[in-house]
């Protein structure tokens, strides 16, 4: 398939802010329960929140590069029932509000007790409002991959392991910007956000790898023969029938050399997870936030990468027909 750069954008950068978001509502949690020590409301939680929002209104924002006609695209949000894609329109913007409202109330300290459970575990305000936004955290990444998941046709993306990549390279990618934010905020949780993002990025290596490997195993459903609807024991293809580019081309094809195509295959399993894993894992004693930054971007430009060769290895059946230029 012919990646699309909006869509890519689109997926890492909501999938960062949404990785973010769980960072910061697995750390209030911890603090709840006494486990790590509580930070300030006003300047951590709120202004991380604010991050998540920017990441994802940017992604928000890719996404528009996409459409024909920007101006309808509330009609998205129609197909509901059916589609995938209507429900991540629908979701998008509602763990949005909710997040914003978990970080105004924050940032505010308008954060009145509800209810306690059994009289040790009290239930306040931003902990309800994390936890609502936290379904929709992961409800959104379901939808999202889902959209790629659900078509039958493209035997590269219609496996469950599509959902869990999206799910844990974005918490990856999250936990790995939240280390970034807690170090430049000066707070306690460097380490805390640090090793989880070393345990989240290595269980998406390993779902990714299995993802590869699986998709090098595929054997294509449709031939030559279902192609073209010739039967005959051997079919060679010597054109495509005309001369000029068209819609299915373009469309179905990455058009990249196979060098490039190889190269990536090989190149963003070092940036996503290698790297980042080596920079954390040796700057968690100093808290350096240079190296941290460093290692966010390095996974980010990964991500890219990653999002590219995904679109990419997906085969159309349709290039059995236009697979000679």
């Amino acid at each position: 398939m012919h990646p699309a750069f909006s869509v890519i954008f689109l997926t890492t950068l909501i999938g960062a802010g949404q990785g973010l978001f769980l960072a910061l509502y697995t750390g209030q949690l911890y603090s709840v329960f006494n486990l790590v020590p509580g930070q300030d409301s006003h300047t951590f939680y709120g202004y991380g929140s604010l991050l998540a929002l920017i990441f994802l209104a940017m992604g928000l924002l890719a996404s528009f590069f996409h459409l024909g006609h920007p101006e309808r695209a509330w009609r998205s949000a129609a197909m509901w029932r059916t589609s995938w894609l209507s429900r991540e329109v629908i979701v998008l913007p509602s763990f949005m509000g909710m997040t914003f409202l978990y970080g105004l109330t924050h940032y505010l300290g308008f954060n009145p007790v509800l209810f306690t459970i059994s009289d040790v575990f009290v239930v306040n305000l931003t902990l309800l409002l994390g936890f609502l936004a936290t379904g929709l955290a992961f409800l959104l990444f379901l939808c999202t991959a889902m959209i790629y998941a659900c078509v039958k046709f493209l035997q590269e993306w219609a496996t469950p392991l599509t959902v869990l990549n999206y799910t844990l390279l974005g918490a990856a990618s999250g936990f790995t910007l939240a280390t970034v934010f807690a170090s430049y905020a000066g707070i306690q949780l460097v380490s805390f956000y640090a090793g989880w993002a070393i345990i989240l990025t290595s269980l998406a290596f390993i779902s990714r790898i299995a993802s590869l490997i699986r998709n090098s195993l595929i054997k294509p459903k449709s031939t030559m023969t279902s192609a073209i609807g010739i039967r005959h024991t051997k079919i060679q293809q010597k054109s495509r029938g005309f001369m000029a580019g068209s819609f299915n081309t373009r469309e179905y094809f990455h058009n990249a050399s196979a060098v490039l195509f190889r190269s990536i295959k090989w190149i963003f399993p070092i940036l996503v997870f290698v790297l980042p894993i080596m920079i954390l894992s040796s700057s968690t004693g100093t808290s350096s936030f240079a190296l941290f930054a460093l290692a966010f971007i390095i996974q980010y430009t990964g991500l890219l990468a990653e999002r590219w060769f995904f679109f990419a290895q997906a085969n159309h059946p349709q290039n059995l027909y236009y697979q000679t230029i």
